[in-house]
């Protein structure tokens, strides 16, 4: 072979490894095209997976705090219930304090000997009246006000020349509210 021809021939041989290379490489740019696509597709993929779990961790979260609330709402009403009807059970005990303070005989406010047994009396109703306010109990205000039949109970009317109608002359029974609630509404009578 001539010297010509040998260079034509490494020419070709050159050209065609050029060629090769660029298609080597035109295909490993489409196959790396191609990959990244699928990288592309498959993060994406993940991204709206953990945005599903994202929102549904949130979800869950709100729905806990909802179930605390709650709990903690049904707690308190259990106990303020619980309460109310403490209260309600020792409500006639106080009534008798009051109805045996009102009916100590004069001469034995006088005596000696009876002063101990009133001051202790007096002593047990200021304690439980204390403890009813601690608990935010208070007794409802009647005499003199306009009968309401959100607090008060009319027993019956009498005719009561000092006084307008409806309006409440006498306390028959004291009433009681816990907090915003009635405990037991104040029985009373009222003028016609």
């Amino acid at each position: 072979m001539t010297r010509k021809a040998s260079h034509h021939q490494e020419e070709i041989q050159a050209k065609k490894a050029a060629e090769t290379l660029e298609g080597q490489e035109a295909q490993a740019e489409v196959q790396a095209e191609a990959a990244a696509a699928g990288l592309e597709a498959e993060l994406e993929a993940q991204r709206q997976q953990i945005e599903k779990l994202r929102e549904e961790v949130i979800r869950r979260a709100a729905e806990f705090e909802n179930f605390r609330k709650q709990k903690e709402r049904e707690t308190a009403l259990a106990s303020t219930r619980t309460l109310e009807n403490n209260v309600r059970e020792l409500l006639p005990i106080l009534d008798d304090i009051k109805r045996l303070m009102q009916h100590i005989p004069a001469e034995l406010q006088q005596t000696a000997e009876a002063k101990p047994f009133i001051d202790g009396v007096a002593l047990i109703s200021k304690n439980f009246n204390s403890w009813l306010e601690n608990k935010g109990v208070r007794e409802i205000e009647a005499k003199g006000q306009k009968l309401d039949v959100n607090f008060h109970e009319a027993i019956t009317q009498i005719d009561h020349p000092d006084a307008e109608s409806d309006t409440i002359v006498e306390e028959y029974q004291t009433g009681y509210t816990l907090g915003d609630r009635v405990i037991r509404h104040a029985k009373v009578i009222v003028a016609r």
